[in-house]
């Protein structure tokens, strides 16, 4: 069953752009390669807005029921880099008006719906490790599950410098 609920998922996240790139003509074109250069710039974007947000907009710490209009609202304007990585991406294609709209379209929203699946799943990733953790102090004890703990990543750091031992020696 949760095979099933997770190919449902899959399916309905994925498959509207699938059918989208190729009902549309996009596939008739070759554009693959396009849109995923679109999603890269997508990815390219974010991350400048990122850097840029980061570096010139620290987190202000004011009292309670202070609001810091004028910050909040040059934080909103750094959005205004996607429509410049938009203009980026429809000037650098070659071909009709809608083909770059087309383009630009289904390689940026692929992009955003693949990062924002991986974030929420980046993210879920550290909270198992820390239900985990709670598990082995619960039943283990502290000092027994500091203990596993160092047993477990001796082995993994061990195994793997076999590994790059074996590696640099094979060759």
């Amino acid at each position: 069953m949760t095979l099933f609920h997770f190919g449902n998922c899959f399916a309905l996240a994925y498959f509207p752009y699938f059918i989208a790139y190729k009902c549309t003509g996009l596939s008739e074109y070759n554009a693959f390669w396009r849109c995923v250069q679109a999603g890269a710039t997508y990815l390219f974007v974010q991350l400048c807005k990122m850097m840029f947000l980061a570096t010139f907009f620290p987190t202000w710490d004011a009292s309670v029921g202070v609001y810091d209009f004028i910050g909040e609202f040059m934080k909103s304007t750094v959005d205004l880099a996607d429509l410049v990585g938009l203009h980026l991406v429809m000037s650098k294609n070659a071909g009709k008006g809608e083909y770059k709209i087309m383009v630009a379209a289904m390689g940026w929203s692929t992009a955003e719906l693949i990062m924002s699946r991986l974030a929420r799943f980046a993210h879920s990733l550290p909270s198992f490790s820390s239900h985990r953790s709670f598990v082995y102090v619960l039943v283990l004890g502290s000092w027994t599950a500091l203990l596993i703990k160092a047993v477990v990543t001796g082995a993994i750091s061990l195994s793997a410098l076999i590994l790059y031992v074996s590696l640099v020696h094979g060759s």
